[in-house]
């Protein structure tokens, strides 16, 4: 890509960076030694991105374009200069739908502001590199491996979530919901997939969406727990909604008298309800049918990702 850049618009070398939710993120350099690389990334240039405004919509900024010294700016007094580079061109890289991916910068060691040609062409390209480098391209990827899903979030360690682009949100997956909480305490480090029935309403329990959670390994962003989507439910094998709350307590190892301890029953209708869901699933055992539970995400969790013991 900083090939191609180059071959387009002569300059002596060039950063590319991506943000995440800590900053910048060198994505790939060319002409410049480790220690400048390392400069580029840090905080220093972050701020004089800002300060500067080269992180909003605008035609490629040099510095012969501020109204102050370059020399005025950490990024070029303590990094640029003495590196021998005196020019640049630099522009905010925004996806389609306007969300702000990531920085370019074009450096020089010449002294002469950058011609007006070179301005319009980084201009032109823009758009494709900002399409290259956008960490969600792939993360929207991975949220089409679930049929039908209709809604989804990013979900962070910190139980912050984002917005997944082309997926809209839901009133269930809102920041600390009980739906989250519950995937995040459920999450096993290594675990890739997670899936499980929530209510739609706690007033109409019979009403259920499919919860699936997808794994952020690989991601752009370090603190990423992962996608959680939303999708219909084809079928329940007839099970009842309490059966449903049964089966997940079984999933989760809760004996008979754990169960009705937490349900405020006797033993006796525990029993029932697992005789019951055995028969439905055609399992022969409880562990067999909490296997096939887990395996099909037929089973709701107890909230809040409580386990047996």
């Amino acid at each position: 890509m900083l090939r191609s850049l180059y071959r387009l618009i002569p300059f002596d070398a060039a950063w590319i960076a991506r943000t995440d939710r800590s900053g910048y993120v060198s994505l790939a350099s060319m002409g410049l030694d480790t220690r400048v690389v390392h400069f580029l990334s840090g905080p220093k240039m972050a701020h004089d991105i800002e300060a500067t405004g080269t992180d909003r919509s605008r035609p490629p900024l040099s510095p012969s374009d501020l109204p102050y010294p370059a020399e005025e700016l950490a990024t070029w007094a303590e990094c640029l200069l003495p590196a021998d580079i005196h020019e640049a061109l630099a522009v905010a890289l925004f996806e389609p739908g306007g969300r702000h991916v990531g920085f370019l910068a074009l450096l020089s060691g010449e002294r002469r502001p950058p011609k007006p040609s070179s301005r319009r062409r980084l201009a032109e390209v823009a758009g494709l590199l900002a399409q290259g480098i956008d960490p969600m391209r792939s993360l929207a990827d991975v949220s089409r491996l679930v049929s039908g899903a209709f809604a989804g979030v990013l979900l962070f360690e910190d139980g912050s979530i984002e917005s997944l682009p082309g997926m809209p949100g839901d009133d269930l997956l809102a920041v600390h919901s009980g739906l989250l909480t519950t995937v995040g305490a459920r999450v096993i480090t290594g675990e890739t997939h997670l899936s499980f029935l929530w209510p739609r309403d706690a007033t109409a329990s019979h009403e259920y969406v499919r919860v699936s959670y997808l794994t952020g390994i690989g991601s752009a962003f370090p603190d990423l727990l992962g996608i959680v989507l939303l999708s219909s439910v084809e079928t329940v094998h007839r099970l009842t909604a309490r059966e449903l709350e049964v089966l997940g307590m079984i999933v989760d190892g809760f004996s008979n008298h754990e169960i009705a301890r937490r349900l405020v029953v006797t033993t006796r209708t525990v029993a029932a309800h697992v005789e019951h869901i055995l028969a439905k699933l055609s399992s022969p055992t409880r562990t067999y049918a909490a296997v096939r539970a887990e395996r099909e995400g037929i089973y709701v969790p107890v909230a809040g990702g409580a386990r047996a013991g």
